[in-house]
């Protein structure tokens, strides 16, 4: 069978049939000539146009997941052997990484614990604002105790690096932070032992309690309450338990004769 040879369309000058060869398309204004890049369509122009932001979400995502990592590594490592003898060898070990990938996120040591300190202080506020809702304030004072330490309890035994980092470290960001922590919890427990020990406006008249006394009893709550934790994560299981136990039972023998509300015997 004869081939037909290429035929110039009578619609429109330069364009050709569609029995033209390749060769005459290429010449054609509308093609590029050989070698020249091809034409972007709006919808390519659109994928190039977010291809470049979507990479470095893509980036900023690994980058995250490998600090959350190196982040748990270093608690883990923390608790084990302390802030002073821990490394970032032991770090990138225990995340299973190198030393040079945790050098791209972290320069040393202490900045892996202020990143790893700034995120469990923020942690340890949203539990001290459980721990002190007013509502509480309603409570007997058995209640009260359990409603107060249940969440510092809960999260001190659920985050053990907090308590490697707040207390012997010497990081400075950290300590200065914790300070403040500290202060905010010590206000907290004077307005409660405020609320609590005022007695109601029903009764018979009776002096306003000291505001040095108060601060005096929130000091010896909040240095039995650390001390006592110290125990409690020390051990585990029914042992953890009972000293949660004795805590709450000195807090209440403690503070029961201060305070005005009733409350069934613990």
């Amino acid at each position: 069978m004869r081939k037909s040879s290429p035929t110039k369309s009578t619609d429109k000058p330069g364009e050709y049939t569609a029995g033209e060869s390749t060769e005459a398309a290429v010449a054609t204004p509308d093609t590029p000539p050989p070698g020249a890049p091809a034409p972007v369509t709006p919808g390519q122009a659109d994928d190039a146009h977010q291809a470049p932001e979507a990479a470095p979400r893509r980036r900023q995502a690994r980058g995250e997941r490998r600090i959350a990592q190196l982040l748990s590594a270093a608690a883990g490592v923390f608790c084990r052997t302390g802030y002073a003898a821990a490394s970032t060898n032991a770090i990138a070990r225990e995340a299973g990484v190198s030393p040079g990938t945790l050098y791209q996120f972290f320069p040393n040591k202490e900045a892996i614990a202020v990143e790893l300190g700034g995120q469990l202080l923020q942690r340890a506020h949203e539990a001290h604002g459980q721990a002190f809702l007013p509502e509480n304030l309603d409570r007997p004072l058995p209640e009260l105790i359990d409603a107060v330490l249940d969440p510092v309890i809960a999260f001190n035994c659920e985050n053990p690096a907090f308590w490697a980092l707040m207390h012997g470290s010497g990081v400075p960001g950290i300590a200065q932070e914790h300070d403040e922590l500290h202060t905010g919890m010590l206000t907290r427990v004077e307005e409660v032992l405020r609320a609590c020990v005022t007695p109601p406006a029903a009764t018979a008249p009776a002096p306003e309690p000291d505001p040095a006394e108060l601060t005096h009893v929130a000091h010896m709550v909040l240095g039995i309450v650390k001390a006592s934790l110290e125990l409690i994560l020390a051990s585990e299981g029914a042992e953890r338990a009972a000293y949660v136990v004795e805590l709450k039972t000195v807090l209440l023998r403690y503070l029961d004769p201060m305070f005005t509300t009733p409350h069934p015997p613990r």
